[in-house]
């Protein structure tokens, strides 16, 4: 097991430090002088009023996501009243979803350990194998080709919303085994409950449900080759439990690969130098894949864990029932781990794995990983590479538009540009 960088025990913090929007997207400034500052100090994320213990340090948010006595399923802790920011970050995300769908979005894989995160991860981890992820290729690059193609013949295209979403929920649609003439109509509920205006989350929430349990009664009596048949054939899930799996394909299939899509997109408008070095040396992309990944880090902050017992960890003394977020952001800008690692560098090597913490660590790593990455070296071949002139932005940089989610950082509300 990884230990985490010995200093000093500190048992106390000064007052939380409040950090807004601005600070978690600056790994320059703001997570600097957290990661010099010893131990794990308290912060409240943005749009958020419970204190964190937050962990900045590369070395250490590896330890975090490796140590069997930080947990995601406080409901296992007893006789704890410490605060907890993840019961307020719910909260605000249940408001006003009707009750009998709660169940569907809390069975998320992040909230839970040891044997039931097992029991519900396994039969995906085996159903996610290496040939399904990997005959997506042909339909990843079709769809992608038609959405640029389609999008070219305009003045203006929204990078985010025009292409980038409906891509991620195509293939998402395509890999569960969402039939090809139901694939509108079900992308359509999965835009309106994942990023559409918020006026219809609890319709498409409401079709969602209703399709995948049609589906999964279809593919029980005839299966296909895809996910949900798979997975029946495992028998390792319930069908409310493929239900679930699915809300957990689109909250993390879908949003956030868009998300980074677009803002590897922009930072590579950013450093034109590195997008014309990709372009004339295509055989960059398998380095320019992960350094994009490290450089943007969609997911800022992790999961809340929770501390099983009293024990020391990064040189702070955590009590039973305390909350530890991770700054995978942070840890992926730790000029302890990479160098100069404020700087966008196609060129730039790791050593083994994959080099950064976008994905996670441990247990809880990112189970679509390999999708993610042949989504995105497909998307930069096709959109980046292969095309005679590289993508512009439409409006100044100034101009594009930035929102926030509580707990989280600044991201892209679209990205205007000119293919």
């Amino acid at each position: 097991m990884n230990t985490p960088r010995q200093c000093p025990v500190t048992t106390t913090a000064p007052d939380a430090l409040h950090l807004t929007p601005e600070l978690v997207e600056d790994p320059v400034g703001a997570y600097a002088e957290l990661r010099a500052r010893p131990g794990l100090g308290h912060v409240v994320l943005p749009g958020l009023d419970t204190p964190v213990r937050l962990v900045t340090r590369h070395e250490e948010v590896k330890a975090a996501l490796s140590e069997p006595r930080l947990v995601r399923d406080r409901s296992t802790i007893a006789d704890s009243d410490m605060p907890d920011p993840q019961a307020e970050l719910l909260a605000q995300g249940f408001e006003g979803l009707p009750q009998e769908y709660v169940p569907y979005l809390s069975g998320h894989l992040a909230l839970f350990d040891g044997d039931e995160h097992t029991r519900r991860r396994s039969p995906l981890t085996r159903a996610f194998t290496a040939r399904r992820v990997s005959a997506l290729r042909p339909f990843v690059a079709r769809t992608a080709g038609e959405l640029i193609a389609s999008l070219a013949e305009r003045e203006e295209a929204d990078l985010l919303g025009e292409f980038a979403y409906p891509l991620s929920t195509a293939v998402i649609c395509e890999l569960v085994g969402v039939d090809a003439a139901d694939q509108d109509r079900v992308c359509g509920w999965i835009r309106d409950f994942a990023y559409g205006d918020g006026s219809r989350v609890v319709e498409g929430l409401g079709g969602v449900v209703r399709y995948t349990k049609d589906l999964v009664a279809r593919r029980r009596a005839e299966p296909a080759d895809d996910l949900v048949s798979a997975l029946l054939a495992d028998g390792g899930m319930t069908d409310d439990e493929i239900v679930t799996m699915f809300f957990l394909l689109i909250n993390t299939g879908i949003t956030p690969p868009a998300l980074f899509l677009a803002h590897a997109v922009l930072a590579l408008l950013d450093h034109p130098d590195q997008l014309a070095r990709l372009r004339a040396e295509p055989e960059l992309l398998g380095r320019a894949v992960p350094e994009l990944l490290r450089y943007v880090t969609l997911v800022r902050m992790g999961a809340t864990l929770y501390a099983a017992e009293d024990f020391v960890f990064a040189g702070t003394l955590l009590r039973k029932g305390e909350a530890v977020t991770i700054a995978l952001f942070s840890a992926d800008h730790d000029p302890a781990a990479y160098d100069a690692p404020e700087r966008l560098d196609v060129t730039r090597e790791f050593g083994r794995g994959d080099g950064h913490l976008a994905f996670g660590h441990g247990p809880h790593y990112c189970i679509g990983a390999a999708l993610g990455r042949l989504v995105t070296g497909v998307v930069f071949d096709e959109l980046l590479v292969r095309r005679t002139a590289a993508p512009e932005l439409a409006v100044d940089r100034a101009e594009v538009r930035f929102g926030h989610w509580p707990g989280d950082g600044f991201h892209l509300l679209s990205l205007p540009v000119r293919l």
